[in-house]
């Protein structure tokens, strides 16, 4: 391995990285000014919202079937078997969900936004928006935060939903524990905060997701290679963007929001 070449690479990510921090900012500073191509939107809103949901429900139904195979054996055995649903609840809501759900958007949608905004910087539409006197960021990268901001917190509660359907399907069908016992447990354990909390953290990757996939987009150089390099970056740094996040949204609002005073 060269390390010239890799510092190189690493310099490179690390002035993107900043790039796409500015770009978050511009993106807040052009909402609060009204600047929101409602159309353009909508158009987004429908690409990540609709048509990702399947694939989302499918993931969290076996995520729920399978934290429920490794969890309520174990409970059974030790006289809990009546907190198996709570359990899942609480993992699902605070956890599983917003992060799972928003992996896949990554995958699917972060990897779109830098493919088709690097194709047009490529092939300098970018620079016709600026002729013709439109701002990319109003006319581009707003409707796609806005989009991915709004319906991954929809997504997330759709998927925990599903969830604690399928971990209930295979409680009952499995486990023999009764169904009012495993949604009772839901109902005592989990509380309002829980799905606050969630609908906080995947707000929060959404518009990471949408800024890290636009910001890559808009920085693309190089042609082909270059979409096809921006492209796979924009997502790496969007996952490691929705883990990091996740810890601190999680210190913040359990560890911090639950501390005595």
């Amino acid at each position: 391995m060269n390390p010239t070449k890799t510092r190189s690479s690493l310099g490179i990510w690390t002035q993107r990285f900043i790039a796409s921090l500015f770009l978050g900012g511009q993106v807040l500073l052009h909402i609060l000014q009204g600047k929101i191509h409602r159309r353009n939107t909508l158009e987004q809103m429908a690409i990540v919202g609709p048509e990702s949901l399947f694939i989302a429900l499918l993931t969290a139904s076996f995520v729920g079937m399978v934290f429920t195979i490794q969890v309520a054996q174990e409970f059974i055995t030790l006289g809990a078997g009546h907190l198996v649903g709570g359990i899942l609840a609480l993992s699902l809501s605070r956890e599983l969900t917003p992060v799972l759900t928003s992996v896949i958007i990554a995958g699917r949608v972060c990897s779109a936004f830098a493919a088709e905004l690097g194709t047009m910087r490529v092939t300098e539409q970018i620079d016709a928006l600026y002729i013709m006197k439109t701002d990319p960021v109003d006319y581009l990268v707003i409707p796609r935060v806005l989009a991915c901001s709004l319906m991954l917190p929809l997504l997330t509660i759709i998927c925990l939903i599903t969830g604690l359907a399928g971990g209930l399907l295979i409680a009952t069908s499995f486990y023999n524990i009764p169904s009012v016992l495993f949604l009772d447990s839901i109902r005592d354990l989990m509380g309002l905060w829980d799905l606050i909390s969630a609908e906080i953290k995947s707000l929060v990757f959404g518009w990471a997701i949408a800024v890290i996939g636009t910001s890559w987009g808009l920085t693309t150089t190089g042609g082909a290679k270059g979409v096809g390099q921006s492209t796979t970056t924009a997502v790496v740094t969007s996952l490691l963007a929705i883990f990091i996040l996740d810890f601190f949204l999680s210190w913040l609002l359990f560890k911090v929001a639950f501390s005595p005073v």
